[in-house]
């Protein structure tokens, strides 16, 4: 796995009310929602990535705007229904 660091400012954190741990779930958070939207990587990986369950992710996504059904073609979702 790898492991990416990123500088945040003291201030941010003091502005935010952030503490160390908060700023970095955070960070996971966004890069997995990132991720997910951005790079068609799937809910499971990104979920390992933001720290969350599956089911929390899917949440997760809910509160940002994102719906797991958006980018699935009908034949998609058909062999999902298939599948199941």
């Amino acid at each position: 796995m790898c492991q990416v660091s990123v500088d945040i400012p003291n201030e941010v954190l003091y502005d935010t009310h952030m503490s160390v741990s908060d700023a970095a779930a955070f960070a996971r958070q966004m890069v997995a929602l990132g991720y997910y939207t951005n790079n068609n990587v799937s809910i499971g990986y990104c979920a390992t990535i933001a720290g969350m369950s599956e089911e929390d992710f899917i949440i997760f996504l809910g509160r940002h705007g994102v719906g797991i059904f958006d980018r699935m073609t009908e034949a998609d979702l058909l062999r999902d229904i298939a599948n199941a």
